[in-house]
């Protein structure tokens, strides 16, 4: 008596309402798990989203960490974004992200303790490469075998995984931590250490890069040729090749330049927030930022707002442990709530419910 019937096109009313309903679902079904753990939940959703911004009693160190959080979620997730656009699904991010974060930092600490200020931006350089190299990896694979990229991308986060075991247990060990894993801290080295630029504000260069990647993906995507062919790919494939758009470059494009904003994303972080190469370095911004992803709409400026609403539950996800004892396992099923409820209310965009009321059983 129910069916889908799809649409001749994609509607547009749905394609806005569908992001919004879905952080509404994620509220409601996650006010009764929060429910189910003895907490109140108003109280748990109002600690999540709203007391980071406006209590007064939290929201000086809030605030901050709201651009902190976003940085390197927004800068993976526009990377992501034009794969996923052209039909390429990187779900590897998380080992790009540690691969540039390993290779930045192992770049610096080569010329430790030099105060150059040539050694920052080698960094920076060395952080997208490592980022780069690693995404270059299921890309080249893809071309020129027909592997599945899915596949090969998220195997080699396990990869990127043990090398950061590894690095962080011998290679680039601190000599003077006593035997304890993990590199020199980049904070405490005044070259290197990518600190706020605007006080009180979470500002730092990873942010500020943030910022730049959507500005830069906008004009992309709707001002250039390439992002055009990424569009054309990604909507209809066979059209793309009788246009003459070469497939194999798309892909190692949109990988390449996932795998830099993912490294990037890992340099900033390893010198700024995180301040050092650790064996749990990685805290699995390259996986939530696929969420960022759609819930942004692949739209760069839906990704940052997306990256921002992501950011404030971590705070938030942080405060409502600190407050009200519930369990990190919660907070992290409730941020998977947004993707699944998203990809679910999706599906009106492209179908409309049709009631067929002469049924017979």
């Amino acid at each position: 008596m129910i069916r889908l019937e799809k649409r001749p096109q994609p509607s547009r009313t749905w394609t806005l309402a569908s992001p919004i309903l879905a952080v509404l679902l994620t509220m409601i079904v996650g006010g009764a798990l929060f429910a189910a753990l003895g907490a109140e939940p108003l109280t748990a959703i109002r600690t999540i989203f709203w007391d980071p911004l406006f209590n007064p009693q939290f929201a000086s160190y809030s605030r901050p960490q709201l651009l902190v959080k976003a940085g390197p979620l927004i800068l993976i997730a526009i990377g992501l974004s034009l794969g996923f656009r052209a039909g390429i699904w990187n779900i590897g991010a998380e080992g790009q992200y540690i691969m540039g974060a390993i290779c930045g930092a192992g770049a610096g600490l080569a010329f430790y303790p030099s105060d150059s200020a040539l050694i920052f931006p080698l960094m920076i350089l060395a952080g997208a490469l490592g980022g780069w190299a690693w995404a270059m990896i299921p890309a080249l694979l893809k071309v020129r075998f027909g592997t599945n990229e899915i596949l090969v991308s998220l195997m080699l986060v396990y990869v990127a995984e043990s090398i950061l075991a590894s690095v962080a247990s011998g290679l680039l060990r601190n000599p003077e931590g006593m035997g304890f894993p993990g590199s020199r801290n980049f904070r405490d080295w005044d070259a290197v250490a990518n600190t706020e630029i605007i006080a009180n504000t979470g500002m730092h260069f990873g942010v500020l890069t943030a910022f730049i990647a959507v500005i830069a993906a906008y004009v992309l995507l709707a001002r250039h040729i390439q992002g055009f062919n990424i569009r054309l790919s990604g909507e209809a494939p066979r059209a793309a090749r009788f246009s003459g758009v070469n497939p194999a470059a798309v892909i190692v494009f949109c990988l390449g330049i996932a795998g830099a904003l993912a490294g990037l994303a890992g340099l900033f972080e390893v010198t700024g927030p995180a301040g050092q190469i650790s064996i749990d370095f990685n805290s699995g911004y390259g996986f939530t930022a696929i969420i960022v992803a759609f819930l942004g709409r692949l739209h760069p400026v839906g990704i940052l707002l997306a990256g921002l609403l992501m950011a404030l539950t971590y705070i938030g996800g942080e405060l409502a442990q600190l407050m009200l004892g519930l369990p990190g396992a919660a907070i992290q099923l409730f941020q998977g709530m947004l993707l699944f409820f998203l990809l679910g209310v999706d599906v009106f965009t492209n179908y409309r419910v049709r009631l067929n009321l002469g049924a017979t059983a």
